[in-house]
């Protein structure tokens, strides 16, 4: 039986399951697979490189007939790079990390649904009020780049303070159990990121896959330790968590000094090239436990959602006299 939720009801899915535009990561047949399985796929846009945009979007929207998306990092985000998306009619939009007004209307005007990504109750209330058709509290067990509340408490008050705009969750979820405690925090969906990263369809390195099958919540930081080695100016209170590695081991605490040496810069991008994962990044959150094995994005779409329908009947269980 299906789940029915604003979410599913909003946009004709079967499952309230939504890729993370992971960006770099999750390209256009990875975002097609996803909303084909029944779920909803969003291209990680990221910091809006041109190039990369007009080879990945046209993947989406011919791959797929079922709604699909983009999302971007909105601090780093422009115009131009809004409406190069927008051109290839995304029926879904997302916005991270920023204040979305400077684009909703342009947005709304296409005809897109608009999700708006935040870490605290402050900023969903803003993005509400900017005019978010859905909101994603995103916690601190997110890959990736998040801030520092968790997950568990963070849903259920957010989707309390921007009733009757549906929410949905972010952070640490990687199984159908994850899932369906988002539902019944409130939640009308779930938002995940690594446990697609590990997706046959995925962008990210074969190494970089296996280092996600092999690594455990406890091996990931959050740090700003990567964000400084590429030159980028992420803003407070913005870290990103990442699998620990000899580079992050070697500049953790030195973030002072990394920020001046910057001779460091092509030696992580070299090292993201050739896959040397002991100097390049990977972006994982704490769910990376429940990462044993690579499979395509249709295959995890589909198990991740029976496992939320049996966890929800499993509960209802409890219950019965």
């Amino acid at each position: 039986m299906p789940i029915k939720t604003a979410l599913t009801s909003m946009l004709d899915l079967e499952y309230p399951l939504v890729l993370a535009p992971m960006g770099g990561v999750a390209g256009g047949r990875l975002a097609a697979a996803v909303s084909e399985a029944g779920g909803l796929g969003l291209v990680g846009g990221g910091y809006g490189e041109p190039a990369w945009l007009e080879r990945e979007l046209p993947l989406a929207s011919r791959g797929t007939s079922r709604a699909w998306g983009v999302g971007f990092i909105t601090w780093n985000v422009n115009q131009s790079v809004v409406e190069q998306a927008l051109a290839h009619r995304p029926p879904v939009f997302m916005l991270s990390f920023g204040d979305p007004r400077p684009y909703v209307s342009t947005i709304k005007a296409a005809g897109c649904v608009l999700i708006c990504q935040v870490q605290n109750v402050a900023h969903a209330r803003a993005a509400r009020d900017a005019g978010a058709d859905l909101i994603v509290a995103q916690g601190t067990e997110a890959g990736g780049h998040g801030a520092d509340r968790g997950t568990l408490p963070l849903v259920p008050a957010v989707t309390d303070a921007v009733a009757p705009t549906p929410t949905l969750a972010a952070g640490g979820i990687a199984d159908g159990r994850g899932v369906a405690a988002a539902l019944t925090l409130g939640a009308q969906g779930a938002l995940l990121g690594t446990r697609f990263y590990a997706a046959v369809e995925s962008l990210g390195h074969d190494a970089a896959k296996r280092r996600l099958t092999q690594a455990g919540g406890d091996d990931t930081r959050r740090t700003r330790v990567f964000d400084i080695a590429r030159g980028h100016d992420w803003p407070a209170p913005y870290t990103g968590r990442a699998i620990r590695n000899r580079f992050l081991e070697r500049w953790e605490g030195r973030e002072h000094e990394l920020a001046g040496a910057t001779a460091e810069r092509p030696v992580v991008q070299a090292a993201l090239d050739r896959g040397d994962f002991d100097t390049a990044m990977v972006w994982a959150g704490e769910g990376v436990d429940l990462i044993a094995e690579v499979v395509s994005a249709g295959e995890l779409v589909r198990r991740i959602g029976d496992e939320t329908e049996a966890c929800l009947r499993a509960a209802a269980a409890l219950l019965e006299s």
